[in-house]
């Protein structure tokens, strides 16, 4: 089955990864019997744990598909071939949470000590600007597989090195900078990655909105 972008350029469908348990430093892994989650199933799964428990709700936006090409191999069965996507992708989750709009990216790397700034896109930045612009909060969640280690960023400092790498600078931000910005959120039961309590955290200050 082929899908395109918006534009015509083909979607290259990326490799399954498989993600281990979060471990803290200096410390023998820590196993909560769900190994091999990726972060969108990890962040699936949390989701619904905010929604059953009345917490939020914050859902996985859905991507718009136009279908062009259908098989028929069997009358009981049809094949997609080919489909294209609508438009281009803005972030991946969005909800409400204390009266707050939350609209967030998840992103995973294989890279020990840098993420690279391409896996974002120019569309993504200014709509997540937008998000700021109407007193919504919007981050970042990055996941470095290799260290098994769970970061929320906001948005500013992620401007901030977009702007530089726009400006010449290097096209990455280094964990340390990740680490000096961000925020360390650790693999738990439920909810898997609770993100919120890092929200729940900067919400004091959620009226100056520097997310």
């Amino acid at each position: 089955m082929a899908f395109h972008y918006p534009n015509g350029k083909k979607f290259i469908f990326p490799k399954e990864k498989t993600q281990p348990s979060i471990k803290k430093e200096n410390q023998p892994s820590i196993s909560y019997g769900k190994r091999g989650m990726t972060l969108e199933e990890d962040l699936n799964e949390t989701n619904q744990f905010y929604l059953a428990s009345g917490k939020a709700v914050i859902h996985k936006k859905p991507t718009p598909v136009q279908i062009v090409n259908v098989d028929y191999p069997k009358r009981s069965a049809a094949v997609i071939k080919e489909a294209y996507f609508k438009q281009a992708s803005t972030t991946d989750y969005n909800g409400v949470y204390r009266g707050f709009y939350i609209d967030f990216e998840a992103k995973e790397t294989r890279n020990k000590n840098s993420f690279p700034l391409q896996n974002f896109h120019e569309h993504q930045l200014a709509h997540m600007q937008q998000v700021i612009d109407h007193k919504g909060i919007a981050f970042v969640i990055i996941r470095f597989s290799s260290s098994e280690e769970i970061f929320l960023l906001p948005y500013s400092p992620l401007r901030k090195y977009w702007d530089r790498m726009k400006s010449g600078g290097r096209k990455s931000m280094t964990k340390n900078e990740i680490m000096q910005d961000g925020y360390k959120i650790t693999l738990s039961l439920q909810p898997r990655i609770d993100y919120l309590k890092i929200i729940d955290h900067l919400c004091p200050a959620a009226d100056d909105r520097t997310f």
